[in-house]
């Protein structure tokens, strides 16, 4: 299993490779400065396919390079919140101005991906599941990500879109969320590693060995929240040293790698 979470500024964007090849695509940011897109990406090393699209939270930095992407590659699943439909979809993100032809295109997937696939992709070796909260408990974007969990051989990787405090906290009411967070390993901050994305009671259920944070340079102080403090730390260039906070502006493209029966791999 490979999973690349990309350097997409302020933004969010993995792609993951499972055993046979199949593919998963959590959300589908680009990056404006370096002009990286993921469809270019994806399309020059010969993906065939997205089996899996996963749409964390439908914001402009999540999406905007959906357009191009659906225009190369096709996709077969799609993953996102279900609880509010495309109209409240529609009417909330009108709220904040006219749309944008990325949210365009993703408000047409999510009223047109409704019937069930017959043959569902297999990923190997691997659990998925995905979280969200319900609308109208929660009416903005943010606190209606949806989260995901990868399981692989031992190892969980956490998926956290935008979800914010109060969003955690819901969650947190679900044993079964809560006994996902307990397998994690490597944590994807939520809201970019921003303050409003954290939440102190999601680590008596989840002992991270790692956080990762993609965003852009910090101009915010609510950029900068700590959560060195919430990770064991992973051995770093094969020296006594560890890392506990990995982020794309620092790091650039992080790659995890894993086989079966072996221990993961992070590399920048």
């Amino acid at each position: 299993m490979e999973l690349r979470i990309f350097d997409v500024s302020h933004g969010f964007c993995a792609y993951l490779i499972a055993d046979n090849k199949n593919v998963m695509l959590f959300d589908c940011g680009h990056n404006e400065e370096t002009g990286f897109r993921p469809s270019t990406y994806l399309s020059a090393r010969r993906c065939t396919g997205i089996e899996h699209l996963i749409i964390q939270n439908f914001d402009q930095d999540h999406i905007s390079d959906l357009p191009d992407l659906l225009a190369k590659l096709p996709v077969t699943r799609f993953f996102r919140n279900q609880s509010i439909s495309p109209e409240q979809l529609r009417a909330l993100k009108l709220e904040a101005g006219s749309l944008t032809a990325a949210m365009t295109t993703a408000l047409a997937m999510h009223r047109d991906f409704v019937h069930p696939v017959v043959n569902p992709p297999v990923f190997p070796n691997m659990e998925f599941e995905t979280f969200y909260n319900q609308y109208p408990t929660f009416t903005d974007a943010n606190n209606l990500s949806v989260v995901s969990f990868v399981h692989y051989d031992g190892m969980g990787i956490l998926f956290t879109g935008d979800l914010e405090k109060a969003g955690w906290q819901e969650l947190l009411k679900s044993k079964s969320f809560c006994a996902c967070l307990s397998r994690t390993n490597i944590f994807i901050a939520s809201h970019h590693g921003r303050t409003t994305g954290y939440c102190a009671e999601v680590f008596n259920y989840c002992y991270p060995d790692i956080v990762i944070v993609s965003d852009k340079e910090i101009v915010h102080e609510t950029q900068k929240q700590d959560y060195t403090k919430h990770a064991s730390g992973i051995p770093w260039n094969g020296g006594p040293d560890k890392r506990f906070v990995l982020t794309t502006r620092s790091d650039g493209m992080i790659t995890i790698t894993k086989e079966i029966g072996k221990a993961y791999h992070v590399t920048i």
